[in-house]
């Protein structure tokens, strides 16, 4: 699928297996480097949307523990490392703006700086979609960077035009605490209606 917006992600020109090798790394060291999905498990759901899922990292861990995934990602280079180490997982090529699914999941997970690497003004829009994506109820948790060029108070302006309350805010995806001075956020917004 062809992306007409600059994309900030697709312009690093980062291959899939390049990408997934640096977490393999990581994981041989001895890291954890499964803590979103920790994160996302003990949510309690069942079904969960990887938005943005690059080589699936998380949506490969979550199907693991028995979760239902989706994983949609706007980079073929990404999803075809994502459908070579699972390929049971439902694996979607689409742009996060106007990705249809044609179902709602318990949760959808923006992990890895996805909001900061989505087309720039596009922001508000893939919150809007992802957040379509959710039964009534349903969670969206984001995780990014901050100091980048999107804030807090912006992406909670965001969620709140999408229908979404918040819920949790930590500043780690292993539940530290929050803290207005961090340089991280995972946030949980529920849909309402």
């Amino acid at each position: 699928m062809a992306n007409d917006r600059p994309d900030r992600w697709l312009a690093r020109g980062v291959r899939g297996d390049d990408y997934d090798a640096r977490f393999e790394a990581l994981a041989a060291a001895g890291q954890d480097v499964h803590g979103e999905a920790d994160f996302v498990e003990r949510l309690g759901v069942r079904s969960v949307l990887d938005a943005g899922c690059g080589t699936g990292r998380v949506a490969r861990e979550l199907a693991a523990r028995g979760l239902e995934v989706v994983g949609v990602d706007v980079d073929p280079r990404m999803l075809e490392t994502a459908r070579r180490k699972a390929p049971d997982v439902d694996w979607r090529e689409g742009d996060l703006v106007t990705v249809e699914l044609g179902r709602t999941f318990d949760a959808a997970v923006l992990a890895g700086n996805v909001m900061i690497f989505v087309a720039p003004d596009s922001e508000r829009a893939v919150v809007a979609n992802v957040a379509r994506h959710l039964h009534v109820g349903g969670l969206l948790v984001a995780g990014f960077q901050l100091g980048h060029r999107l804030s807090l108070e912006a992406y909670d302006a965001m969620t709140a035009a999408a229908g979404l309350e918040p819920a949790e805010r930590w500043a780690s995806w292993d539940r530290a605490p929050w803290r207005a001075d961090g340089d991280y956020a995972v946030s949980v917004h529920r849909r309402l209606e």
